[in-house]
């Protein structure tokens, strides 16, 4: 059995998505071109990691933030 949350936190739960938290970058569609020039779709996924990260109000909490808002520094790591 499952528990879920409920009332206004379903929402919250069930709109986990492949999205940076600070860039908004999400899956990108295209196609696989053959030699032969068959089309065939295709996704790339960005590349997110969990990561901890230390808000303005100085709260600490998990996001999903893919690789170059990391190396750029828009996530803040805690101490």
């Amino acid at each position: 059995m499952i528990l879920r949350p409920a009332g206004k936190e379903v929402k919250e739960f069930l709109a986990m998505s492949r999205k940076c938290d600070f860039c908004g970058k999400a899956r990108q569609v295209g196609h696989n071109v053959s030699h032969a020039n068959n089309k065939t779709k295709r996704v790339w996924q960005p590349n997110l990691q969990s990561v901890r990260h230390l808000d303005r109000d100085g709260s600490v909490r998990r996001v999903r933030a893919c690789t170059r808002c990391i190396r750029t520094g828009l996530v803040v790591k805690p101490a």
